[in-house]
């Protein structure tokens, strides 16, 4: 055993690099020739033997190595690696200033911007900067209480917006589990309050199945009096039943009308950064009935990159509410039809009332779709099924405009 006389009096012979001087438990006072002494201790961990450096004599006395080497041998008694501890303590603390809940998420948002599309980055910040960065963004991270989140929460609830409740708590989570990887916080107060929001039931794009009203509203659009623009783009959303943002910006490059295919670039699809950078096209075969409409519109717009362009430019199409008013112009608002409804129009009787095999259905509306195995189907199979499908499809709407098969579907 030391004493503070023998840790005083220590010293190396010259003709040794270090000399060593037990203690007890595995501590040991290591003297270097110059003088210089240094508290260890030396353990087992993982079958390996390490030494834990605990400060330099006098500075740290032997009764506090000691009291030191207590502590890590208790840490150790729990599992805990004493180095690996005093590393993860040492993160922490070597950027304290960035421990604000205002600081990780910003720090986290940098980190993810890459893999995300526009649309999805502006509705994260605006989660933090509007919902959480006022009232919380200053305080530790760590040291927030989930009934401090869910109050913060409850304010967004509280002005009608429930979906955004829902969205501000998704987006603290993934802060939260950022701040617990990089050491910030002990855990994800978020989990603790996910069953205290009010729920939040999406609503679905409005959209007819039943094929006597789809018939009806065939025919008004067919009678639609407005510009030659409007009206082809008008025509072609329930034949197509594509996304409306793809259809309002069609370029005229993307379709091969000999052919009657439209290649809708990956880039303008609906996907995330890496698929819309790196992903297959997807095509969509034109029933005889749609290369009509774009070859009397190609005399128009044909001039242009764009097929459907707006009023003040031709250099910008028509805006995404232009085909939502002509709907309803034509007395169809949006509780009855929307023109992304359109969709879900096409899906229901492709697959009740023409008895279309749903693969073929959800490759054509872009969908992943997999398999019994769970593996994804490429979207770009299927294209001799799909233009056989879209070709019966449109044939469908002839015969439900003119007044046919107009058996209504059972509902259970």
């Amino acid at each position: 055993m030391l004493t503070d006389a023998k840790c005083r009096n220590a010293v190396c012979p010259p003709e040794r690099k270090q000399a060593r001087f037990p203690d007890s438990g595995g501590m040991y006072l290591q003297v270097s020739p110059a003088g210089s002494k240094r508290w260890f201790l030396k353990y087992r961990a993982e079958g390996r033997e390490k030494q834990l450096a605990m400060g330099s004599y006098p500075e740290v006395s032997l009764t506090a190595a000691r009291k030191t080497r207590d502590e890590a041998k208790l840490k150790k008694a729990e599992g805990i690696d004493p180095i690996q501890l005093r590393k993860t303590e040492k993160l922490k603390s070597t950027t304290p200033e960035a421990n604000t809940l205002k600081a990780t998420a910003l720090e986290w948002y940098a980190m993810k911007l890459d893999g995300w599309s526009s649309h999805y980055a502006i509705r994260e910040k605006r989660n933090l900067e509007k919902d959480l960065f006022p009232f919380l963004g200053n305080r530790h991270i760590g040291e927030i209480e989930p009934i401090e989140l869910l109050a913060t929460i409850r304010r967004v609830e509280e002005r009608g917006a429930l979906d955004v409740a829902h969205r501000v708590l998704t987006t603290a989570g993934q802060v939260w589990r950022y701040a617990v990887a990089t050491g910030r916080a002990q855990r994800d107060v978020s989990a603790d309050i996910r069953g205290a929001l009010k729920p939040h039931h999406g609503k679905h794009f409005a959209a007819i199945t039943e094929p006597s009203k789809l018939g009806e509203l065939i025919r008004v659009i067919r009678g639609y009096q407005g510009g030659p623009i409007v009206r082809a783009a008008l025509q072609l959303a329930p034949m197509l039943f594509q996304r409306p943002g793809e259809l309002r910006a069609a370029a005229w490059a993307e379709f091969d009308l000999d052919a009657a295919l439209w290649t809708i670039p990956s880039a303008r699809m609906k996907r995330s950064v890496d698929g819309k950078r790196n992903g297959d096209p997807h095509l969509v075969p034109l029933p005889t009935q749609a290369v009509e409409i774009l070859r009397k519109l190609h005399p128009i717009t044909g001039h242009s990159a764009l097929c459907f362009y707006g009023e003040r430019s031709h250099d910008r199409p028509i805006s995404d509410n232009t085909l939502r008013a002509a709907l309803l112009t034509l007395g169809y608002g949006p509780v009855v039809q929307s023109v992304h409804g359109f969709r879900a129009t096409a899906r229901t009787l492709l697959a009740e009332a023409l008895d279309v095999d749903p693969l073929v259905i959800e490759a054509q509306l872009a969908h992943a779709v997999k398999d019994a195995n769970g593996r994804a189907y490429n979207r770009t199979q299927y294209v001799k099924h799909r233009s056989a499908m879209m070709q019966q499809w449109a044939d469908y709407l002839d015969k439900l405009a003119a007044g046919g098969d107009l058996i209504e579907l059972k509902r259970a």
